[in-house]
Protein backbone atom coordinates (compact mmCIF):
# COMPACT_ATOMS: atom_id res chain seq x y z
CA UNK A 1 0.00 0.00 0.00
CA UNK A 2 2.89 2.22 -0.20
CA UNK A 3 2.92 5.52 1.87
CA UNK A 4 -0.70 5.59 2.35
CA UNK A 5 -0.22 2.80 4.83
CA UNK A 6 -0.44 3.12 8.70
CA UNK A 7 0.18 0.77 11.41
CA UNK A 8 -1.64 0.72 14.87
CA UNK A 9 -0.73 -1.78 17.08
CA UNK A 10 -0.88 -4.92 14.93
CA UNK A 11 -3.55 -3.29 12.67
CA UNK A 12 -2.87 -1.95 9.32
CA UNK A 13 -5.28 0.94 8.46
CA UNK A 14 -5.03 1.85 4.70
CA UNK A 15 -6.92 4.48 2.01
CA UNK A 16 -7.06 4.02 -1.57
CA UNK A 17 -5.78 6.53 -4.28
CA UNK A 18 -7.88 9.15 -4.95
CA UNK A 19 -9.42 10.32 -1.19
CA UNK A 20 -10.75 14.08 -1.65
CA UNK A 21 -12.67 15.11 0.76
CA UNK A 22 -11.42 13.44 4.08
CA UNK A 23 -8.32 11.86 4.80
CA UNK A 24 -9.93 8.76 5.75
CA UNK A 25 -12.63 8.85 3.63
CA UNK A 26 -13.40 8.89 -0.62
CA UNK A 27 -16.16 8.87 -2.43
CA UNK A 28 -16.50 5.46 -2.97
CA UNK A 29 -16.32 5.01 0.58
CA UNK A 30 -14.18 4.42 3.30
CA UNK A 31 -11.73 1.25 4.44
CA UNK A 32 -9.30 -0.47 6.61
CA UNK A 33 -7.00 -3.14 6.49
CA UNK A 34 -6.82 -6.00 9.28
CA UNK A 35 -3.93 -8.20 8.96
CA UNK A 36 -4.64 -8.75 5.36
CA UNK A 37 -8.44 -8.76 5.01
CA UNK A 38 -10.20 -5.88 3.60
CA UNK A 39 -13.40 -4.25 5.51
CA UNK A 40 -15.50 -1.33 4.87
CA UNK A 41 -15.50 1.34 7.44
CA UNK A 42 -19.37 0.18 8.12
CA UNK A 43 -18.02 -3.28 8.52
CA UNK A 44 -15.47 -2.58 10.50
CA UNK A 45 -17.69 -0.34 12.72
CA UNK A 46 -20.02 -3.28 13.19
CA UNK A 47 -17.66 -5.46 14.21
CA UNK A 48 -16.54 -3.55 16.97
CA UNK A 49 -19.62 -2.52 17.79
CA UNK A 50 -19.16 1.09 17.29
CA UNK A 51 -20.76 3.92 15.61
CA UNK A 52 -19.22 5.70 12.37
CA UNK A 53 -19.56 8.55 13.85
CA UNK A 54 -16.89 6.82 16.71
CA UNK A 55 -15.00 5.58 14.13
CA UNK A 56 -14.20 8.29 11.82
CA UNK A 57 -13.35 10.04 15.46
CA UNK A 58 -10.63 7.53 16.29
CA UNK A 59 -9.00 7.52 13.14
CA UNK A 60 -9.14 11.46 13.33
CA UNK A 61 -7.29 10.97 17.11
CA UNK A 62 -4.60 8.55 15.47
CA UNK A 63 -3.62 11.28 13.45
CA UNK A 64 -3.40 13.54 15.86
CA UNK A 65 -1.57 11.60 18.95
CA UNK A 66 -0.76 8.35 17.25
CA UNK A 67 -1.62 4.79 18.45
CA UNK A 68 -2.00 5.72 22.28
CA UNK A 69 -4.99 8.08 21.01
CA UNK A 70 -7.61 5.35 20.33
CA UNK A 71 -6.66 3.58 23.61
CA UNK A 72 -6.94 6.66 25.77
CA UNK A 73 -10.19 7.58 24.13
CA UNK A 74 -11.93 3.77 25.11
CA UNK A 75 -10.78 4.53 28.70
CA UNK A 76 -11.46 7.61 29.17
CA UNK A 77 -14.92 7.92 27.34
CA UNK A 78 -15.99 4.31 28.64
CA UNK A 79 -16.85 3.41 25.41
CA UNK A 80 -18.01 -0.61 25.21
CA UNK A 81 -15.92 -2.14 23.56
CA UNK A 82 -15.39 -5.70 24.66
CA UNK A 83 -11.64 -5.90 25.69
CA UNK A 84 -10.21 -9.39 24.87
CA UNK A 85 -6.46 -9.47 24.05
CA UNK A 86 -3.73 -8.63 27.34
CA UNK A 87 -2.55 -5.80 25.42
CA UNK A 88 -5.59 -4.11 24.89
CA UNK A 89 -6.20 -4.05 28.78
CA UNK A 90 -3.03 -3.37 29.46
CA UNK A 91 -3.77 -0.05 27.12
CA UNK A 92 -6.59 0.65 28.92
CA UNK A 93 -4.86 0.39 32.19
CA UNK A 94 -2.49 2.71 31.18
CA UNK A 95 -4.79 4.88 29.96
CA UNK A 96 -6.98 5.03 33.46
CA UNK A 97 -3.59 6.01 34.63
CA UNK A 98 -3.06 8.43 33.07
CA UNK A 99 -6.29 9.88 33.11
CA UNK A 100 -5.98 9.79 36.97
CA UNK A 101 -2.53 10.05 37.86
CA UNK A 102 -2.82 9.63 41.89
CA UNK A 103 -4.76 6.56 41.78
CA UNK A 104 -2.87 3.22 42.68
CA UNK A 105 -3.35 0.00 40.84
CA UNK A 106 -5.97 -1.37 43.36
CA UNK A 107 -8.01 2.05 42.46
CA UNK A 108 -7.59 1.61 38.95
CA UNK A 109 -8.29 -1.97 38.78
CA UNK A 110 -11.90 -1.24 40.88
CA UNK A 111 -13.00 1.65 39.29
CA UNK A 112 -12.56 -0.50 35.54
CA UNK A 113 -13.98 -3.73 37.17
CA UNK A 114 -17.56 -2.66 36.58
CA UNK A 115 -17.24 -0.34 33.67
CA UNK A 116 -16.11 -3.70 31.63
CA UNK A 117 -17.29 -6.21 33.61
CA UNK A 118 -16.75 -8.42 30.87
CA UNK A 119 -13.08 -8.52 30.96
CA UNK A 120 -11.10 -10.39 33.04
CA UNK A 121 -8.83 -8.10 34.52
CA UNK A 122 -5.32 -8.78 36.19
CA UNK A 123 -4.40 -8.80 39.63
CA UNK A 124 -3.57 -5.74 41.37
CA UNK A 125 0.06 -6.79 41.74
CA UNK A 126 0.37 -7.71 37.98
CA UNK A 127 -1.51 -4.09 37.33
CA UNK A 128 1.08 -2.60 39.15
CA UNK A 129 3.83 -4.33 37.71
CA UNK A 130 2.29 -3.19 33.95
CA UNK A 131 2.50 0.38 34.92
CA UNK A 132 6.48 0.58 36.55
CA UNK A 133 7.29 -1.25 33.44
CA UNK A 134 5.49 1.70 31.49
CA UNK A 135 6.89 4.37 33.73
CA UNK A 136 3.97 5.28 34.85
CA UNK A 137 4.95 4.69 38.72
CA UNK A 138 7.00 6.89 40.69
CA UNK A 139 9.05 5.52 43.49
CA UNK A 140 8.49 7.32 46.80
CA UNK A 141 10.26 6.52 50.08
CA UNK A 142 8.76 4.67 52.47
CA UNK A 143 7.76 6.10 55.92
CA UNK A 144 7.27 4.37 59.17
CA UNK A 145 3.70 5.57 60.49
CA UNK A 146 3.61 5.96 64.33
CA UNK A 147 0.53 6.38 66.42
CA UNK A 148 0.37 9.25 68.80
CA UNK A 149 -0.62 7.87 72.60
CA UNK A 150 -3.39 10.60 72.87
CA UNK A 151 -5.03 10.07 69.51
CA UNK A 152 -8.83 10.17 70.11
CA UNK A 153 -10.92 7.50 68.62
CA UNK A 154 -12.64 8.30 65.47
CA UNK A 155 -14.90 5.10 65.45
CA UNK A 156 -18.54 5.32 64.07
CA UNK A 157 -21.28 2.82 63.52
CA UNK A 158 -23.22 4.51 60.93
CA UNK A 159 -23.55 7.90 58.66
CA UNK A 160 -23.88 11.20 60.26
CA UNK A 161 -22.48 9.91 63.64
CA UNK A 162 -19.48 12.17 62.92
CA UNK A 163 -18.65 14.64 60.37
CA UNK A 164 -15.11 16.49 60.32
CA UNK A 165 -14.58 20.00 58.56
CA UNK A 166 -11.33 21.84 58.31
CA UNK A 167 -9.63 24.40 55.86
CA UNK A 168 -7.04 23.38 53.26
CA UNK A 169 -4.94 26.21 54.07
CA UNK A 170 -4.89 28.91 51.72
CA UNK A 171 -3.36 29.61 48.12
CA UNK A 172 -3.44 31.99 45.80
CA UNK A 173 -5.16 32.01 42.13
CA UNK A 174 -3.86 33.19 39.49
CA UNK A 175 -5.29 36.26 39.45
CA UNK A 176 -4.18 37.22 43.46
CA UNK A 177 -6.86 36.08 45.34
CA UNK A 178 -6.32 34.21 48.25
CA UNK A 179 -8.92 30.60 48.66
CA UNK A 180 -9.27 29.48 51.91
CA UNK A 181 -10.68 25.65 51.19
CA UNK A 182 -13.35 24.20 53.28
CA UNK A 183 -13.83 20.98 53.37
CA UNK A 184 -16.70 18.65 55.39
CA UNK A 185 -16.91 14.71 55.31
CA UNK A 186 -18.72 12.38 56.57
CA UNK A 187 -16.10 10.23 58.81
CA UNK A 188 -18.51 6.74 58.53
CA UNK A 189 -18.89 6.91 54.59
CA UNK A 190 -16.13 8.97 53.60
CA UNK A 191 -18.71 11.15 51.90
CA UNK A 192 -16.73 14.77 50.92
CA UNK A 193 -20.26 16.84 51.71
CA UNK A 194 -18.68 20.17 50.83
CA UNK A 195 -15.59 21.66 49.20
CA UNK A 196 -15.75 25.28 48.89
CA UNK A 197 -13.19 28.18 48.35
CA UNK A 198 -13.77 30.26 50.79
CA UNK A 199 -12.22 34.23 51.41
CA UNK A 200 -11.33 33.92 54.63
CA UNK A 201 -11.88 31.62 57.74
CA UNK A 202 -14.18 34.11 59.70
CA UNK A 203 -17.26 32.55 60.54
CA UNK A 204 -19.97 34.74 58.48
CA UNK A 205 -18.45 32.99 55.57
CA UNK A 206 -18.10 29.71 57.02
CA UNK A 207 -21.96 29.08 58.64
CA UNK A 208 -24.10 29.70 55.08
CA UNK A 209 -22.08 26.48 54.03
CA UNK A 210 -23.17 24.44 57.23
CA UNK A 211 -26.48 25.71 56.78
CA UNK A 212 -26.55 24.43 53.48
CA UNK A 213 -25.58 21.33 54.56
CA UNK A 214 -27.63 20.82 57.09
CA UNK A 215 -30.51 21.38 55.08
CA UNK A 216 -29.46 18.93 52.68
CA UNK A 217 -28.64 15.95 54.60
CA UNK A 218 -30.34 16.46 57.63
CA UNK A 219 -28.19 17.04 61.43
CA UNK A 220 -25.19 15.03 62.57
CA UNK A 221 -24.14 13.93 65.87
CA UNK A 222 -21.18 15.55 66.41
CA UNK A 223 -18.72 17.32 64.33
CA UNK A 224 -14.80 17.24 64.68
CA UNK A 225 -12.66 19.81 64.02
CA UNK A 226 -8.98 21.52 65.01
CA UNK A 227 -8.95 24.45 67.60
CA UNK A 228 -8.39 27.16 65.06
CA UNK A 229 -10.86 30.12 63.70
CA UNK A 230 -13.68 29.77 63.57
CA UNK A 231 -13.95 26.84 65.01
CA UNK A 232 -12.50 27.65 68.47
CA UNK A 233 -11.20 30.20 69.86
CA UNK A 234 -9.06 30.67 73.71
CA UNK A 235 -12.06 31.70 75.39
CA UNK A 236 -14.02 29.46 77.85
CA UNK A 237 -14.27 26.06 76.70
CA UNK A 238 -12.98 27.25 73.20
CA UNK A 239 -16.50 28.72 72.70
CA UNK A 240 -17.07 30.51 68.72
CA UNK A 241 -20.36 31.48 67.16
CA UNK A 242 -20.24 28.77 65.18
CA UNK A 243 -19.83 26.27 67.52
CA UNK A 244 -22.32 27.49 70.22
CA UNK A 245 -24.44 27.05 66.93
CA UNK A 246 -23.86 23.61 67.02
CA UNK A 247 -24.39 22.90 70.91
CA UNK A 248 -28.24 25.22 69.90
CA UNK A 249 -28.98 22.47 67.58
CA UNK A 250 -27.59 19.39 69.93
CA UNK A 251 -24.32 18.64 67.57
CA UNK A 252 -21.50 17.92 69.94
CA UNK A 253 -18.50 19.40 69.31
CA UNK A 254 -15.08 17.44 69.16
CA UNK A 255 -11.88 19.48 69.38
CA UNK A 256 -8.53 16.98 68.03
CA UNK A 257 -5.62 18.05 70.73
CA UNK A 258 -3.38 20.81 69.12
CA UNK A 259 -0.65 20.25 66.81
CA UNK A 260 -2.24 16.87 66.45
CA UNK A 261 -3.71 16.81 62.76
CA UNK A 262 -3.80 12.54 62.60
CA UNK A 263 -6.28 12.69 65.40
CA UNK A 264 -8.66 13.27 62.20
CA UNK A 265 -6.88 11.22 60.01
CA UNK A 266 -9.04 10.43 57.19
CA UNK A 267 -9.48 13.80 55.83
CA UNK A 268 -6.06 14.96 56.04
CA UNK A 269 -5.86 11.91 54.12
CA UNK A 270 -8.79 13.70 51.53
CA UNK A 271 -6.62 16.42 51.95
CA UNK A 272 -3.85 15.14 50.23
CA UNK A 273 -5.52 13.74 47.51
CA UNK A 274 -7.41 17.39 47.09
CA UNK A 275 -4.17 19.26 46.25
CA UNK A 276 -2.83 16.61 43.94
CA UNK A 277 -5.98 16.79 42.37
CA UNK A 278 -7.77 20.35 42.61
CA UNK A 279 -5.22 22.84 43.81
CA UNK A 280 -1.74 21.98 41.92
CA UNK A 281 -1.85 23.83 39.76
CA UNK A 282 -4.29 27.17 41.37
CA UNK A 283 -6.63 27.58 38.76
CA UNK A 284 -7.11 31.38 37.10
CA UNK A 285 -9.90 32.59 39.41
CA UNK A 286 -11.90 32.02 41.96
CA UNK A 287 -14.70 30.67 40.12
CA UNK A 288 -12.66 28.20 38.24
CA UNK A 289 -11.04 27.30 41.28
CA UNK A 290 -14.75 26.26 42.48
CA UNK A 291 -15.63 24.64 39.37
CA UNK A 292 -12.34 22.60 40.15
CA UNK A 293 -13.54 21.78 43.62
CA UNK A 294 -17.03 20.46 42.52
CA UNK A 295 -15.58 18.06 40.00
CA UNK A 296 -13.30 16.91 42.73
CA UNK A 297 -16.01 16.09 44.42
CA UNK A 298 -17.70 14.20 42.28
CA UNK A 299 -14.99 11.86 41.22
CA UNK A 300 -14.38 11.60 45.46
CA UNK A 301 -17.93 11.00 45.69
CA UNK A 302 -19.53 8.80 43.34
CA UNK A 303 -16.62 7.42 41.22
CA UNK A 304 -13.46 6.82 43.20
CA UNK A 305 -13.68 3.56 45.06
CA UNK A 306 -12.53 4.23 48.30
CA UNK A 307 -10.01 1.04 50.05
CA UNK A 308 -11.66 1.34 53.28
CA UNK A 309 -15.22 1.03 51.99
CA UNK A 310 -14.12 -2.36 50.29
CA UNK A 311 -13.79 -0.47 46.96
CA UNK A 312 -17.46 1.34 47.51
CA UNK A 313 -18.19 4.70 46.11
CA UNK A 314 -19.26 7.16 49.39
CA UNK A 315 -22.62 8.20 47.70
CA UNK A 316 -23.73 4.97 47.95
CA UNK A 317 -23.03 4.61 51.61
CA UNK A 318 -24.94 8.25 52.65
CA UNK A 319 -28.30 8.32 53.78
CA UNK A 320 -29.82 11.41 54.84
CA UNK A 321 -29.43 12.18 58.61
CA UNK A 322 -33.02 11.18 60.34
CA UNK A 323 -32.21 13.85 62.63
CA UNK A 324 -33.82 16.98 60.30
CA UNK A 325 -33.16 20.29 60.64
CA UNK A 326 -35.43 23.32 59.98
CA UNK A 327 -33.47 26.22 60.75
CA UNK A 328 -34.70 27.59 64.03
CA UNK A 329 -33.08 26.95 66.85
CA UNK A 330 -34.60 24.62 69.99
CA UNK A 331 -35.44 26.03 73.25
CA UNK A 332 -32.34 25.07 76.08
CA UNK A 333 -33.79 23.33 78.96
CA UNK A 334 -32.30 22.99 81.90
CA UNK A 335 -33.31 20.93 85.15
CA UNK A 336 -35.49 22.55 87.79
CA UNK A 337 -32.51 22.84 90.49
CA UNK A 338 -30.87 25.04 88.10
CA UNK A 339 -30.46 29.03 87.89
CA UNK A 340 -31.32 30.16 84.53
CA UNK A 341 -29.39 33.72 83.65
CA UNK A 342 -29.27 35.15 80.19
CA UNK A 343 -25.91 36.53 79.10
CA UNK A 344 -25.21 40.53 78.15
CA UNK A 345 -24.48 41.70 74.85
CA UNK A 346 -20.78 42.49 76.86
CA UNK A 347 -20.62 38.74 77.36
CA UNK A 348 -21.65 38.87 81.46
CA UNK A 349 -23.83 36.97 84.03
CA UNK A 350 -24.58 38.52 87.49
CA UNK A 351 -23.99 36.58 90.16
CA UNK A 352 -24.73 36.95 94.02
CA UNK A 353 -24.54 40.54 92.77
CA UNK A 354 -21.01 40.24 91.00
CA UNK A 355 -20.69 40.99 87.09
CA UNK A 356 -19.08 37.73 85.90
CA UNK A 357 -17.49 37.15 82.44
CA UNK A 358 -18.80 34.22 80.49
CA UNK A 359 -17.79 34.64 76.66
CA UNK A 360 -18.77 36.98 73.82
CA UNK A 361 -19.91 34.03 71.97
CA UNK A 362 -22.94 33.31 74.20
CA UNK A 363 -24.29 36.97 73.63
CA UNK A 364 -28.08 36.57 74.37
CA UNK A 365 -28.06 32.81 75.33
CA UNK A 366 -29.31 30.88 78.49
CA UNK A 367 -26.64 29.46 80.48
CA UNK A 368 -27.46 27.23 83.74
CA UNK A 369 -26.01 27.51 87.17
CA UNK A 370 -26.13 24.64 89.47
CA UNK A 371 -24.93 25.50 93.11
CA UNK A 372 -22.59 22.04 93.61
CA UNK A 373 -21.48 23.10 97.23
CA UNK A 374 -21.37 26.02 99.04
CA UNK A 375 -20.13 29.07 97.27
CA UNK A 376 -19.67 26.86 94.36
CA UNK A 377 -20.77 27.37 91.40
CA UNK A 378 -20.97 24.99 87.92
CA UNK A 379 -21.70 26.85 84.50
CA UNK A 380 -23.40 24.76 81.85
CA UNK A 381 -24.49 25.76 78.11
CA UNK A 382 -26.96 23.30 77.06
CA UNK A 383 -25.26 19.49 78.04
CA UNK A 384 -21.55 21.13 78.12
CA UNK A 385 -19.86 21.98 81.65
CA UNK A 386 -18.19 25.11 80.72
CA UNK A 387 -16.20 25.28 84.50
CA UNK A 388 -16.35 25.94 88.20
CA UNK A 389 -16.62 29.42 89.87
CA UNK A 390 -16.09 29.87 93.96
CA UNK A 391 -17.54 33.01 95.66
CA UNK A 392 -14.58 33.26 97.26
CA UNK A 393 -12.61 35.21 94.32
CA UNK A 394 -14.90 34.71 91.07
CA UNK A 395 -12.59 32.92 88.63
CA UNK A 396 -14.23 30.35 86.35
CA UNK A 397 -12.30 27.28 86.26
CA UNK A 398 -12.04 24.68 84.27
Amino acid sequence: MGDTTKVVGQQEVGRCPGWRHHPWSSESGSFAITGWTLYTMAELCARYGISRKTGYKWLERFDDGGPAGPAAIAAARRIGVRIASPDEVAAVICAARRQHPSWGPAKLVAWLRPRHPAVDWPAVSTAGDLLARRGLVKKRRRRRHYQHPGVVPATTTQPNDLWTADFKGHFRTRDGVYCYPLTIADQHTRYLLACHGLLSTKGHGVRPVFDRLFREYGLPRAIRTDNGVPFATTGIHGLSQLNVWWLRLGIQHQRILPAQPQQNGAHERMHKTLKGEAIRPPRSTLGTQQRAFNAFRHLYNDERPHEALHDRTPASLLPPSPRAYTGTLPPVEYPGHFIVKRVTNAGTIRLKKRLLFIANALKQHPVGLEEVDDGIWSIHFCRVLLGRVDERDYIIRA
